[in-house]
This record gives C-alpha cells, sequence and structure tokens, in this order.
C-alpha cells in the first residue's frame, strides 16, 4: 500500500508579516527534504479546493464568509488578531489545505491508501467554531473528521495532536461529541492556555497530557504510553488523524520541550499500531507547526518515513 502526499504551491503565495514563524519557508523546507531520494516512492496529490458543504460541517456560513471577504487587495495584509494575518494569496492555500485533508481521508477511507500526509499550510488546529486565532482559519484536522464521517460513515474519530501548542479548536470543535475522541500531547504552560488534564469533554473523549517546560522524549513517550494510547485502544477508532506539529522539536524556538526526530518516529508507529489494530491501518495526518526549519524536514522526514513502512 502507498502512502501519499498532498502540497501546493499555493502554500508559498500565504504571507505573513516580516520576522513571523509560519512562513513560506516552512514549505519549501518539507518540499525539499521530500524531494530526497528516498521518499520517491511517496505517491504525490494535489489538493483540490475544499467544498463550502465540507467546511459548514465544523464552521458556520457566516464564519466562512467572513474569512473570505477578509482576504486583502494585494500588497495588504489583514490582521484577525496579534499574531493572526491574512494576505492576497491566503484564500487559495487555506481552502487546500482543508481539501487535501478531504481527499486524504477519500483515498484511505476508500482503500486506495494506507495513510497520508498533508503538508500544507496555514495550520488548522487553533481554529474554533468562530474563531480564526494562533496562525489558523480553517481547522483542517476537524473538518477532514467531520468529511470521514459525513461521506464515508466512520463511527468513531480519534485526532491526536502532538504539536508543542494545545489544539484549543480541535478541543472546542469536539468538546460534547462521543464519536471523536481528541488527544493531545503540548507543553503546559504555553499559548493558548487550554489542555490541562482536567479537561476532559463533556463526553470524556478529550484526553489531555501536557508536558512542562525541559521535557525531552522520556517524559513525552510515558505521557502517550499511559494517558493517550490505553485511551485510543478504548475508543477503537476508525481512522486515526494526526494533528502533526514539530514544534516540540528541540530546535524550535516557540517553546521549551526537547524532543528529536526519533521521538516523532516513535509516536508515528504508534499510532499506526492503533490503526492497524482498530482502523484497517487508516491515518491522516495534516501540518501543524514547526518553525525551525531544520528541526522542521529532520522531524518531518522521520514522520514520513514511518508512514511510508505500512504494510
Amino acid at each position: 500500500m502507498t502512502t501519499l502526499l498532498y502540497t501546493h504551491e499555493s502554500c508559498l503565495r500565504h504571507e505573513v508579516p516580516a520576522g513571523h514563524p509560519e512562513r513560506p519557508d516552512r514549505l519549501r523546507a518539507v518540499e525539499k527534504v521530500l524531494s530526497d531520494e528516498r521518499f520517491k516512492k511517496l505517491v504525490r496529490k494535489t489538493p483540490e479546493r475544499v467544498s463550502r458543504e465540507a467546511v459548514l460541517r465544523v464552521h458556520p456560513a457566516d464564519y466562512y464568509d467572513a474569512i473570505e471577504r477578509a482576504i486583502p487587495e494585494a500588497g495588504h495584509l489583514a490582521h484577525v488578531d496579534g499574531d493572526t494575518s491574512l494576505s492576497h494569496g491566503s484564500w487559495e492555500p487555506i481552502v487546500r489545505a482543508a481539501g487535501g485533508a478531504c481527499q486524504a481521508v477519500d483515498e484511505v477511507m476508500q482503500g486506495k491508501a494506507k495513510n497520508a500526509f498533508v503538508a500544507m499550510r496555514p495550520p488548522g488546529h487553533h481554529a474554533e467554531t468562530v474563531t480564526a486565532m494562533g496562525f489558523c482559519f480553517f481547522n483542517n484536522a476537524a473538518i477532514a473528521a467531520r468529511h470521514a464521517q459525513a461521506k464515508h460513515g466512520a463511527e468513531r474519530v480519534a485526532i491526536v495532536d502532538f504539536d508543542v501548542h494545545h489544539g484549543n479548536g480541535s478541543q472546542e470543535i469536539f468538546w460534547s461529541d462521543p464519536s471523536v475522541m481528541y488527544c493531545s500531547t503540548h507543553q503546559m504552560p504555553l499559548y493558548p492556555g487550554t489542555g490541562a488534564k482536567t479537561e476532559t469533554g463533556a463526553k470524556n473523549t478529550v484526553v489531555n497530557a501536557p508536558l512542562s517546560p525541559g521535557d525531552n522524549g522520556t517524559q513525552f513517550r510515558e505521557a502517550v504510553e499511559s494517558r493517550i494510547l490505553p485511551r485510543l485502544n478504548e475508543f477503537k477508532p476508525d481512522l486515526v488523524i494526526v494533528s502533526a506539529g514539530f514544534d516540540a522539536h528541540t530546535r524550535d524556538p516557540l517553546a521549551n520541550i526537547n524532543l528529536v526526530e526519533s521521538d516523532f518516529a516513535w509516536v508515528t508507529q504508534k499510532l499506526m499500531d492503533i490503526a492497524d489494530k482498530h482502523a484497517k491501518g487508516r491515518v491522516v495526518s495534516v501540518l501543524e507547526g514547526g518553525y525551525d526549519l531544520q528541526g522542521l524536514a529532520l522531524s518531518v522526514a522521520a514522520h514520513v518515513n514511518e508512514l511510508m513502512k505500512a504494510g
């Protein structure tokens, strides 16, 4: 079975203010490392634009319209908050990032591929139902989960988020939904300030495993093994969606967790094991954070290399 890669050059046209960490060079670094000979067997796909219908399963129509209307004229930025902004070229990557996540679900749920990695920007896991924040506009992982339910009859979807920042948007969207389990490792305290162990959701399907500043792979692996994997095994998901943020890498400037590439390879394999056991191996991974270019490239390579080992 093949691993699919979704990416699109429009990601380079989502411009941000000078010095902003979520910059086009992130995707250039990812594209460069995945052009290496060892990734030649990746099946590369062009993400289509997401349907309005798919987005409206997560975000209301007035929110969708407000984001589209906020796209500025060329040469200008529209600031949503202090660190989240839109440029003239932002709409295309926003809709193709969500579209790629839905396409990946289609291919994986139909058995055409075992898994997929959606290498797009801007990221999505901070986007709440009606709030753009944390560099995010549409919640790509959430849209993909709802798409799997609506189009493929998935009864239980797990979203596992190892970005160093808690995915407050994904948690908020699925807080009261017993059909979607949201699991997260993240540094705490850190932006956005959510993600305590006591935040378990209205249906006990939110699993937070916060890490402390300075923690490394030892604490990360213990958190995953003690808190997240047992709950995933109990939940028995039909599909595993990964919010794959790589800003817990020791090189990353926005946090203080000290993971290395082997930690990301390890957690990828553990999530693939869960998918093999309960979900016919079906994994869809969507890129979230990761702001040191070398750390991002090395971590993505480790993550995708593990995905490609699927039997």
